[in-house]
């Protein structure tokens, strides 16, 4: 592979195998074993990404987002990590990280993201969940529910 279009900075922490297609900006943040990182995937500082994962091509993996082992991220998904941003401060100055909160998402083990799904923050997708292409999640997903729609619903719960 040609390493010349990754941006792979000297503090992340990769593990065994992982495999990273062109294109990829990474800093930060850790990815376990035998992850898949698809072309034009931003992943952010303190962002954690499990082992085994498929995190597809587009991607956003914001600061505050833990991805536990399993997971599959299909093309396009954003995640969010602020849910009132701004430019600036009060003042009129370019925000700096003490004028927000990071609030933190995370999609247990096993759960699908399906491809141009937004994620909002401060909520957990449950183990094995399965969010629909498109959705916008602004609330927690439960453990092995299928959920779609902007705002995402619960369509029902896998066995």
């Amino acid at each position: 592979m040609d390493n010349s279009f990754l941006r792979v900075a000297p503090d992340v922490k990769l593990g065994r195998g992982v495999r990273l297609f062109g294109f990829v900006n990474l800093y930060g943040c850790e990815i376990g074993d035998e992850t898949k990182v698809g072309t034009f995937v931003e992943i952010q500082k303190g962002a954690r990404i499990g082992h085994r994962c498929k995190i597809s091509s587009h991607t956003f993996v914001c600061e505050g987002v833990t991805i536990e082992d399993g997971v599959f991220i299909g093309h396009g998904v954003t995640f969010i990590n602020d849910l009132f941003p701004r430019a600036t401060a009060d003042g009129g100055a370019l925000q700096t990280e003490a004028d927000w909160e990071c609030r933190p998402t995370v999609v247990k083990k096993g759960a699908s993201v399906g491809s141009g799904a937004t994620i909002l923050c401060g909520i957990t997708i449950g183990e094995g969940a399965i969010v629909g292409a498109g959705s916008v999640v602004t609330k927690d997903v439960p453990p092995k529910g299928v959920v779609a729609g902007n705002p995402a619903r619960l369509l029902r719960t896998l066995p």
